[in-house]
C-alpha cells in the first residue's frame, strides 16, 4: 500500500523508483551497493531522484530517495549524498543527454560478460536480441571509475537518440530512458538477450543469426507494442504490494 510521506515531491515517480530498485534486486541484477538509478525531475534533467549512497537495492523505500542538482557540486556534501562515480555518471547523463530522463545503471552478470568481451557486440539471434539491432552503443574506452570526466565522456557517447542502451567495456550497462518503466523493461529484457547470446556460445555451435531487414523489423514492431513497460512495472508493484513490501512507503 502506497504510503505519502509529507513534503516529499514527485511521489509517484518516487514509488515506481522504489519498486523497480526492489525488484532489480530480487533478480540479482544489482552489485552490492555499487550500482544507482536517477530520474530527472526538472524540465532540463538536471534536477533528479537517486538513490543514497550505498544502501542495498532490496531495502530502498521512496522516501529514501534523495534529490540531486547536477549542476551543484555541493550536493555531495549532503545528508547521504551518492559517491563520485554516481555523480560522475549520473550527473553527466543529465547534463548532457536530454532524452535521458531515466538512467539505470548496473553490472549484471550476462550484460558485464558481454562488456568484456573483444567484440561486444549482440547479434539478434532471438526476439530479445533483435529489439536492440542498432540500438546501442559500445564503450571501448573504459578509463577507470566513472568520476566526473569519465561521466561527461560517456554520456557524449550517447549522441543518437535512437541508441538507449551503452555496453560499457570492461564494466557494465547503462540504459537511458523516458520513464522509470520504460528504462527498467529495456534494462529487464537487455540482460535477458545477453544470457541468450552468452548462452548460445558457451554451446559452441553456429548461431542463427536473423537478417538485418528482420531484425529491424522485431525491433520496430516492439517498440510500438502497446504499454508492455508499464503494464510490467505495475504487474511488479502488484507482487510487492501483495506481499506487504514497504518499498511505497
Amino acid at each position: 500500500m502506497t504510503t505519502h510521506t509529507p513534503n516529499l515531491t514527485h511521489w509517484a515517480e518516487r514509488v515506481d523508483l522504489a519498486a523497480a530498485f526492489r525488484w532489480t534486486a530480487r533478480l540479482n541484477l544489482h552489485e552490492a551497493v555499487a550500482n544507482h538509478f536517477s530520474l530527472a525531475i526538472n524540465d532540463d534533467g538536471t534536477r533528479f531522484l537517486m538513490n543514497p549512497n550505498q544502501m542495498h537495492f532490496s531495502r530502498i523505500r521512496a522516501s529514501d530517495l534523495i534529490v540531486v542538482d547536477a549542476n551543484d557540486p555541493k550536493t555531495l556534501a549532503g545528508p547521504n549524498a551518492p559517491d563520485p562515480t554516481a555523480w560522475g555518471l549520473h550527473g553527466g547523463i543529465h547534463r548532457h543527454v536530454p532524452h535521458a530522463r531515466c538512467a539505470m545503471h548496473v553490472h549484471s552478470i550476462f550484460a558485464t560478460v558481454l562488456a568484456s568481451l573483444k567484440d561486444s557486440r549482440l547479434p539478434p539471434i532471438d526476439q530479445n536480441c533483435a529489439t536492440f539491432f542498432d540500438r546501442y552503443v559500445i564503450d571501448d574506452g573504459y578509463g577507470g571509475l566513472a568520476f566526473e570526466e569519465e561521466g561527461a565522456r560517456c554520456a557524449a557517447l550517447f549522441d543518437d537518440p535512437k541508441k538507449k542502451v551503452m555496453i560499457m567495456g570492461n564494466h557494465g550497462v547503462l540504459v537511458i530512458g523516458q520513464t522509470v518503466a520504460e528504462t527498467f523493461n529495456r534494462m529487464y529484457f537487455f540482460e535477458r538477450a545477453a544470457e541468450t547470446y552468452i548462452r548460445a556460445l558457451q554451446t559452441g555451435m553456429p548461431l542463427r543469426v536473423l537478417p538485418d531487414d528482420i531484425a529491424e523489423k522485431t525491433a520496430q514492431e516492439l517498440e510500438a507494442y502497446p504499454d508492455q513497460d508499464i503494464r510490467h512495472l505495475a504487474e511488479l508493484r502488484a507482487l510487492l504490494d501483495s506481499e506487504g513490501s514497504d518499498y511505497a512507503s
